[in-house]
């Protein structure tokens, strides 16, 4: 718990810009809260619920000294997608899933952490999360206008509501929609006008503060209503055990998603401010905080990037800023709640559109078309599959792409036949450098990847090919292993089988680089005898050419000596 190091050893010097922080972090987590919990189905007090509990969990577990936990707009679309097909509108069931979901997604960072599975963020690579991003915050923006525009729509995937837009539109309510777009407006002007104030907060208090003078609730506007005041009351939740089943899968990708979303904000605020996280601690501290979200009432949380960058702008410095957080949202939840009440849900959505405005970067997804095809089509694919099949279903289709194309390049990986300069002794793959020259009788081959059973077959087909459609007889093949990084035991099978299919060619075999792992490994196996005899190793290329070299000048002299002179 490195909080409590930090507490005991708390500089005096950092109360002053902490405590600055944790109201400002506040200030921006009400709103948010607020909102974000409509968008997870939720009633809007679940929403200040899972940011009291889960940010102190996270000040006493976290490595992070800045980053903030809460509500999260992709992590409560991921519960919304989830949770509504199983509760079917049954309002109490889907508190109670949801309360088991946080649990649940807390259990999994847990034993995450146990087994020190932090990496296991890098498979959400760059291109799935900005896809899930963007795909994500279209989804909310087309949901979201319902809203802000006072009707609802009648189907719930993302076509079905762009198709359903146009004819929508004409059933607006008028006060609900100029309460919309004027909260759109004033959260724009804030942000320039008011830079040090937070835009959400201020678009809130001045909707509800039109609602509360002119009584707009008493004419078709919706507002949040009464809210229970006081403190979340912190008890075991009611599990709803015949669903555990369906929940298992879902817990498990969203503590994946938010873990990796948190440690990408995480990590980009830990070397702005020059220090490390300790990604399996941060597992710790996510399921910490998930599980105190479930006790105390809320949802699934993970790190929230607009609130850490708040806490990072007003000059942040240890966790103290969630703790401060936190007794600000509690006093906040005991005194102001009745103010809530006139609160539009216009506001709310408009809050949320601006929040996902806030995800979308179409830049970055035009950027991985500059770096390869392959990287644009899993971000594109993930942004379609997010928006329109649904989050967890997106979600999972796109790992299962990228781990597709994985195993594709680890089959088929990129290899090499390599040559030389005519006056130069480095190997070069003759694809990039055209003008090198492979020397006579000597095929050297790189292939650039572990050598394991989905690869090996391949492997020894192709350099029997390379050996058999070569324009002139070879003497040997050199195979350059400082690529192959492991070898399984197809791979050794492959490479015996490739060394009897060569030697009955009167081809030798020769292994180039990690002489000492090849001797050490075929000691340990009781075949270093054989694999001397049947195989030449050398530690690098260039020796294994003055090897090769020396061996045909050492057979021109025997088929050019002089009759009757000693061999």
């Amino acid at each position: 718990m490195p909080g409590i190091n930090l507490l005991r050893h708390y500089p005096k010097a950092w109360w002053s810009h902490d405590w600055r922080a944790g109201i400002s972090v506040a200030a921006v987590a009400i709103p948010v809260g607020v909102a974000y919990a409509q968008l997870a189905g939720m009633s809007p007090v679940a929403g200040l619920y899972a940011s009291i509990l889960p940010l102190l969990a996270y000040a006493l577990f976290g490595s992070s000294r800045q980053l903030i936990v809460g509500p999260d707009a992709a992590t409560c679309a991921m519960i919304f997608s989830t949770l509504a097909p199983i509760a079917a509108g049954d309002a109490t069931l889907y508190v109670s899933l949801s309360v088991s979901l946080a649990l649940l997604t807390g259990l999994f960072c847990l034993i995450a952490s146990r087994f020190r599975l932090g990496f296991l963020a890098d498979f959400l690579s760059p291109p799935i999360l900005a896809g899930f991003l963007n795909g994500v915050a279209i989804s909310i923006v087309v949901g979201q206008l319902g809203k802000v525009f006072g009707f609802d729509f009648n189907d719930n995937g993302l076509i079905e509501r762009l198709l359903e837009l146009p004819s929508k539109i004409f059933e607006s309510h008028p006060i609900t929609s100029a309460i919309g777009l004027g909260t759109l407006l004033i959260q724009q002007v804030a942000r320039r006008m008011l830079p040090g104030l937070p835009s959400a907060l201020v678009a809130m208090v001045a909707a509800g503060l039109i609602v509360f003078v002119f009584r707009l609730d008493q004419h078709g506007v919706s507002v949040i209503g009464a809210l229970p005041a006081g403190l979340p009351k912190v008890h075991w939740p009611v599990l709803p055990y015949s669903q555990l089943g369906e929940l298992l899968g879902a817990a498990a990708g969203l503590a994946l998603i938010s873990f990796s979303s948190a440690m990408l904000t995480a990590r980009s605020f830990a070397a702005k401010n020059r220090y490390d996280i300790d990604a399996d601690r941060e597992f710790t501290a996510l399921g910490m905080a998930n599980i105190a979200a479930g006790f105390s009432q809320g949802f699934a949380i993970s790190g929230a990037d607009s609130r850490t960058a708040v806490n990072d702008a007003m000059g942040g410095k240890s966790q103290m800023v969630s703790i401060v957080a936190a007794l600000t949202i509690a006093i906040a939840m005991l005194l102001l709640t009745p103010a809530l009440y006139f609160v539009p849900i216009a506001a709310l959505g408009a809050v949320l559109i601006t929040a996902s405005l806030g995800l979308m970067n179409f830049a970055s997804i035009q950027q991985f078309r500059l770096l390869g095809r392959g990287e644009w089509l899993i971000a594109i694919v993930t942004l379609i599959g997010v928006a329109c099949v649904g989050v967890m279903q997106g979600m999972l289709f796109a790992v299962l792409l990228s781990t597709l194309r994985l195993l594709i390049h680890l089959a088929r990986p990129h290899e090499a036949r390599l040559g030389v300069y005519p006056t130069g002794q480095s190997f070069h793959d003759l694809k990039h450098h055209p003008d090198a020259q492979e020397i006579e009788g000597l095929l050297v081959y790189r292939f650039e990847s572990p050598l394991n059973f989905f690869n090996a077959n391949f492997f020894r087909q192709r350099v029997l090919s390379l050996v058999d459609g070569n324009p002139s007889p070879l003497k040997w093949v050199v195979i350059d292993v400082t690529t192959i990084s492991q070898i399984d035991a197809a791979g050794e099978q492959a490479m015996w089988q490739l060394q009897q299919a060569l030697a009955e060619r009167e081809i030798r075999l020769a292994l180039a680089g990690r002489k000492r792992q090849i001797e050490r490994r075929a000691q340990m196996q009781g075949q270093l005898e054989r694999v001397k005899r049947d195989f030449l190793l050398f530690s690098t290329l260039k020796r294994a050419r003055i090897a090769y070299e020396n061996d045909l000048q050492a057979q021109h002299d025997l088929n050019h000596r002089p009759e009757g002179a000693a061999p």
